[in-house]
């Protein structure tokens, strides 16, 4: 099993039993060295589908209802039949559980394309069966290290896009330009990129929503330009439920940088402190007490909900 990368938002620690998972592939569950899908496949051929990340906690899928939502929705604004209810996805996650005995610390990513087609091109009529549905689930603990240490971010020269260029609303396959920004931030030694919107303004990461913290109060992008991302959401609600101010709002990287701190949020990691940004210190060079405190709170509500 390949150990994954050193520093990321995505990290997590190796864990043997992922070796031995079974993968739920259109109803079935196959060893995971041995699942695979056509290579006429929309999603292989061309991104063309849409996907949910679902993290387990102590026998519960965390926003599972905020999840579906954003699939099925995302899934009509493209028209792509998924050929199941929401009752029968719900149930295929929680069977892929039960296979694979999983009741804590895990992570399911929920995969959808528009299927199988003739022949691989762009036009959506040329598909001749229904979707294809793909569960995967992996024990996964993000990596305390990069808590303890915090991330080094790099301001990619690659935008996030306008809804009328690419809508990052959309969970979608196609990743190309957040994968660029990527590989941008780690070919100059930081571990993820941070991007600005196309009027220069703070969007997101490459894979998760982004805050800073100045004069106690939480600042994140409105998300015109960037994925609603959910733990995004559960973060400033549990933040604004105990009292506290969370604006959603253009700002700029001269805030940034002189912000008294800063963190990313997303599925797998939850928080996930940043502590550099274009080599610049970010408050003390630490994980500071407001993103510790924003943690507690984004759990405690979680589990509670």
């Amino acid at each position: 099993m390949n150990e994954p990368a050193t520093e990321s938002a995505q990290g997590y620690v190796p864990d043997p039993r992922n070796d031995q998972v079974l993968v739920y592939v259109n109803g079935e569950f196959f060893p995971r060295h041995e699942a695979r899908v056509s290579i006429f496949d929309s999603g292989f051929s061309l991104g063309d589908g849409i996907w949910e990340g679902l993290r387990l906690v102590q026998g519960r899928l965390i926003s599972l209802e905020a999840h579906l939502n954003r699939l099925f929705e995302g899934a009509k604004a493209i028209a792509l039949n998924i050929g199941m209810t929401r009752g029968q996805v719900e149930q295929a996650l929680f069977e892929t559980l039960s296979r694979n005995g999983m009741t804590d610390g895990a992570h399911l990513r929920l995969m959808i394309t528009r299927g199988v087609k003739r022949t691989p091109n762009q036009d959506p009529r040329f598909v001749i069966g229904g979707a294809t549905v793909v569960i995967v689930a992996e024990y996964k603990t993000p990596k305390p290290e990069t808590k303890l240490r915090g991330l080094s971010l790099l301001t990619s020269t690659f935008r996030t896009s306008s809804p009328d260029v690419f809508d990052l609303h959309l969970n979608s396959h196609s990743r190309l330009n957040l994968i660029q920004a990527l590989l941008q931030a780690i070919n100059m030694g930081a571990d993820e990129a941070l991007m600005l919107d196309p009027n220069g303004f703070v969007a997101s990461c490459n894979s998760t929503n982004f805050f800073i913290v100045r004069n106690g109060e939480l600042w994140t992008s409105k998300g015109l330009y960037s994925f609603k991302g959910i733990t995004q959401k559960n973060v400033a609600d549990a933040w604004r439920v105990s009292g506290q101010v969370v604006r959603e709002c253009d700002f700029t990287l001269a805030q940034v940088y002189s912000a008294q701190e800063a963190f990313v949020t997303g599925t797998l990691g939850g928080i996930t402190p940043v502590t550099r940004i274009d080599g610049r210190v970010i408050g003390d060079g630490n994980p500071g007490p407001m993103t510790v405190k924003a943690s507690s709170l984004y759990l405690k509500s979680v589990l509670a909900a």
